[in-house]
């Protein structure tokens, strides 16, 4: 089956007419489940299960039985966030071919089927129904089954269900806000036309602007090459030949070829001199630009305004919704390189759905570094400023107005306003009672790592025998934490105090000459730190995902266990690591509030508190 295709206009209807949805940028795919098999076919009609089969599993535990033969039209991604999925990780996967490595990743790091159509029900075929009609049926079959919408990549989910927006400005503005690829326009009563392109479905795309010069014309294929001048340098940007009328094609390649200042078998070569305005949708590896497209001459710009610092912003658009100040402000210098401020917003959004369920109804304390982080010049904020924009939300405690960092805007106005860490207490807010126990592992410096890589695995023994369930995590800095979450509102303060100083007497008394509980430094003797006395009420900790404001921008990432030996380095945790990362290995923090260690704490609990009384 050849699915319906979307036609291509720079810009949507708007009108009660139409229904908007997001664009994911990922693999086509029609899924047709019967009660003996389970199809997923591209678009060029290639079976691909066998590379996919996490979702496969899913739907085979899933449940549909009601709703059998079952056929969804929809799109295979790896989900960023609600509104963007990654095609080049969609891309990597969809080339794997050793059954091992595609295990592996199905586990770890799975994909997801976006269904935005409704084809067959019980048998039933509906694409010849209204739009809006199928999708009603789509919705209702998924809200009964428990697929969600919109898209979530924290769900356990493999199957979900597209968001519908009945205002064209709604779906936009969540597209830029995510960096989404772009917005699809449907006809609420146009039916589904196998194999057709149609102007009842019409595609907008999310674009980007490069302001850049002509380098080379490729003989054979038409393809120019693009530059920008990198620190005086001429550096290649990617290449363009889609959207030159014939006209503009002609007069381009005559051009070049007038005014060629060398050639080889397959290029003609040019000095920087023609200057051209660029449409892209993201960056590859190596500067390649995803479907560039060209948009108009830029007569008037000379070639030394084309510059690689106007590359790097084009590549970050925020709605008018998120004001943005300083966009090129440096934030950190690491390894010689500058991190400019759209660049830290950016990996704020691009870490987002994982960052923000450990920021969510939390009473924030952020570090905010005015100057970047190269200036000392920091400060602790906790009270919201006059200034803040009306979406801002607030919890009211002892006088303070703390900010509750809930959604992308708010996440995208604290990076705005420079701050670099975000800080959080152990319990959400309203709340007295912690959700979590968060045990801080802290060396005398680096050098001394070792020391809480060697903590981390003697507590994760005592967690296994105790059978409960511990997430390790780096600190960002120079040390590691382990975090223990608890059901909410079941356990006090005064319960985590006796179990963290069990642990800290425990190890200290195995470890003596590793491990101290005593606070001053001067008597600590290099021995690591075990810091359970910022686990109470009124304590913060770094939140994961944070970044934090030292020398080589770390973010305090969640690991594997696994990954907790002699070969961990803190560096390898960046703002420019941790984003790739998550693609490629998950999240370990995934099942986070998913584990029950209810049943486990309490009986430790009991153990303790009655081993006391006999004592």
């Amino acid at each position: 089956m050849k699915p319906m295709l979307p036609t291509y206009y720079p810009e949507a209807p708007d009108s009660n007419d139409w229904r908007y949805e997001v664009k994911y940028d990922g693999f086509r795919a029609i899924l047709t489940i019967d009660s003996d098999s389970i199809s997923m076919k591209s678009r060029n009609e290639k079976e691909l299960s066998p590379l996919f089969p996490e979702v496969i599993a899913f739907i085979k535990e899933k449940g549909l039985e009601a709703y059998l033969p079952l056929q969804l039209d929809g799109e295979l991604v790896w989900l960023t966030n609600q509104a963007k999925a990654d095609f080049v990780q969609i891309q990597w996967r969809g080339r794997l071919r050793n059954q091992s490595l595609i295990t592996e990743n199905a586990y770890h790091s799975p994909c997801r089927f976006i269904a935005f159509d409704l084809l067959r029900i019980r048998g039933k075929d509906v694409s010849g129904q209204s739009m809006k009609d199928r999708r009603d049926l789509m919705v209702k079959m998924g809200e009964k089954t428990g697929l969600p919408m919109p898209p979530d990549p924290r769900s356990k989910a493999l199957v979900q269900i597209i968001e519908s927006f009945d205002c064209l400005d709604m779906a936009l503005n969540k597209v830029t806000l995510l960096d989404g690829e772009g917005v699809v326009a449907k006809e609420k009563r146009g039916t589904w036309q196998e194999g057709k392109r149609t102007t009842a479905w019409i595609k907008v795309k999310n674009w980007k602007t490069l302001s850049c010069f002509i380098t080379a014309l490729h003989k054979e294929n038409g393809y120019v090459s693009l530059g920008v001048f990198k620190e005086g340098t001429v550096t290649k940007v990617g290449s363009v030949k889609n959207g030159l009328s014939a006209q503009n094609k002609k007069i381009l390649y005559d051009l070049i070829k007038q005014n060629a200042s060398g050639e080889n078998a397959q290029f003609f070569f040019i000095h920087p001199s023609i200057c051209i305005e660029v449409q892209y949708l993201h960056v590859y590896e190596e500067n390649e630009l995803r479907e560039p497209q060209f948009s108009q001459w830029l007569l008037q710009m000379a070639p030394t305004d084309c510059t690689w610092e106007k590359f790097i912003m084009s590549q970050y658009t925020f709605p008018e919704t998120v004001q943005i100040t300083s966009r090129d402000k440096p934030l950190w210098i690491t390894a010689g390189k500058s991190l400019i401020k759209v660049e830290y917003l950016h990996y704020l959004r691009e870490v987002s759905a994982f960052f923000l369920p450990f920021l969510k109804n939390k009473l924030l304390t952020t570090i905010r570094y005015p100057h970047g982080t190269m200036d000392q010049d920091r400060f602790f904020q906790k009270n919201k400023p006059d200034y803040a924009p009306d979406f801002i939300k607030t919890f009211k405690e002892e006088d303070i107005e703390y900010i509750l960092c809930n959604d992308v805007e708010t996440l995208l106005w604290f990076g705005n306003q420079l701050a670099l860490e975000f800080h959080a207490p152990f319990q959400q807010a309203g709340k007295t009672k912690p959700d979590e126990i968060v045990l801080d592992l802290d060396p005398p410096s680096i050098e001394y790592f070792s020391l809480a890589i060697k903590a981390a695995q003697e507590i994760k023994k005592v967690m296994d025998s105790l059978k409960i369930h511990a997430f390790v995590k780096t600190s960002g800095n120079k040390g590691l934490q382990i975090h223990i979450p608890l059901p909410v509102d079941q356990f006090t303060y005064q319960d985590t105090r006796i179990f963290t100083d069990f642990l800290g007497h425990y190890l200290t008394s195995s470890h003596p000459n590793d491990f101290t509980m005593e606070r001053l430094k001067v008597n600590r003797h290099n021995r690591l730190y075990l810091d359970f006395i910022q686990h109470s009420e009124g304590k913060t900790i770094i939140v994961p995902y944070s970044p934090r404001g030292n020398d080589f921008a770390g973010v305090a990432t969640p690991l594997f266990w696994e990954e907790v030996n002699e070969d961990l380095q803190l560096k390898d945790f960046t703002i420019d690591t941790v984003p790739n990362r998550i693609k490629r290995n998950g999240c370990a923090f995934m099942q986070y509030r998913h584990v029950n260690n209810g049943p486990a704490f309490h009986d430790v609990l009991s153990f303790l508190k009655q081993n006391k009384k006999l004592h």
